[in-house]
């Protein structure tokens, strides 16, 4: 297959590859799904574990190092380890690591940690009960704080915590997180709400943008420095406190877009090949992976979609369209 690097048309190079292993999720989050009767792709559409492998292993060959596993919730697919295990085995993959809203944490972490993960960002967007039941649907609160104190226990790292950052609502959250994050050596990092909700909730209004964060944070707690020598093609821009103690990060898409520095190339549960999360159009590659095409194909099929990838998304420009997928079913 070559080692010619997955390059675009503007010069980036991609090396990252999102699998999403489900649409399914075992949270209701406003943002992201409706609360009843939800629609999601039938058992049969969506890749069994070994081909997801089989397409991580073409990846691996066309320069791919990171893989992070994703949803809808990772955790709700059966023997999600056997996957891990899979992945881990793969030669040239330098970082593994798994995206979850925690729920089923403390009951899988350790299988996961023995198939060979390390990493796990973990999704929760306050420290109070009562708004993780508001933003959820659903009263498992209790489980996610016992999913983070397994995962520390048994080693895993770095810990980072995902926090959606919508105006009105988080802002009594926004400053325990990062103290909560300071205290138990776990990375915050604020998401910036995104059109990407199934019920078409989202505008601008409702979006709490990262220096209002900062501001917040250095107003509480005291003055956050950006990090030296940073990735430049990470999707967080890092901070550490000036204390030393600890750090926090912005994911800013709408305030501070990316594009320019995407390296991210994402396969959905149901084996669709996508270049942006906010692509409008999207390539199948499980028929090529279950007639048994050769691989060189659905690696030439992989270099044309990140040949075809645009400059970015647009989130401030009135052309701009949000997909027809919403996130659960993409993969975050």
């Amino acid at each position: 297959m070559g080692a010619t690097p997955l390059v675009d048309t503007f010069g980036r190079v991609h090396d990252n590859l999102r699998v999403s292993v489900t649409d399914r999720c075992n949270i209701r989050c406003f943002y992201c799904m409706p609360g009843e009767e939800v629609r999601y792709a039938p058992h049969g559409e969506i890749l069994s574990f070994e081909e997801m492998a089989q397409f991580v292993r073409i990846a691996t060959g066309l320069g791919v190092t990171k893989v992070r596993i994703t949803g809808g919730e990772p955790l709700v697919r059966k023997d999600l380890e056997v996957f891990v295990r899979l992945v881990a085995a793969i030669p040239g993959i330098r970082d593994l690591a798994l995206t979850t809203n925690g729920v089923l944490l403390a009951e899988q972490a350790g299988a996961l940690y023995e198939a060979g993960l390390r990493r796990v960002n973990i999704h929760l967007d306050t420290l109070s009960r009562e708004r993780f039941l508001r933003i959820t649907r659903r009263d498992n609160f209790h489980r996610v704080m016992k999913g983070i104190e397994t995962v520390q226990r048994l080693g895993f790292g770095p810990i980072k915590i995902n926090t959606v950052a919508v105006k009105n609502l988080v802002e009594p959250d926004i400053v325990p997180l990062a103290r909560f994050g300071r205290e138990q050596g776990i990375e915050i990092r604020y998401i910036e709400f995104m059109p990407l909700d199934a019920q078409g909730l989202w505008d601008r209004s409702k979006v709490l943008l990262a220096d209002d964060i900062l501001t917040m944070l250095e107003s509480e707690i005291g003055p956050l420095d950006p990090v030296d020598n940073a990735d430049p093609r990470a999707s967080a821009t890092e901070y550490r406190f000036r204390d030393g103690k600890g750090g926090v990060g912005f994911i800013a898409p709408v305030s501070r877009p990316f594009c320019l520095n995407c390296n991210r190339i994402r396969l959905t549960a149901d084996g669709k090949l996508r270049y942006c999360l906010f692509a409008l159009e999207e390539t199948d590659v499980k028929g090529l992976l279950r007639s048994g095409a050769p691989e060189e194909e659905i690696a030439a099929v992989v270099r044309e979609v990140v040949r075809q990838k645009w400059l970015g998304h647009e989130i401030n420009s009135t052309q701009f369209v949000a997909p027809p997928r919403p996130m659960h079913s993409i993969g975050g």
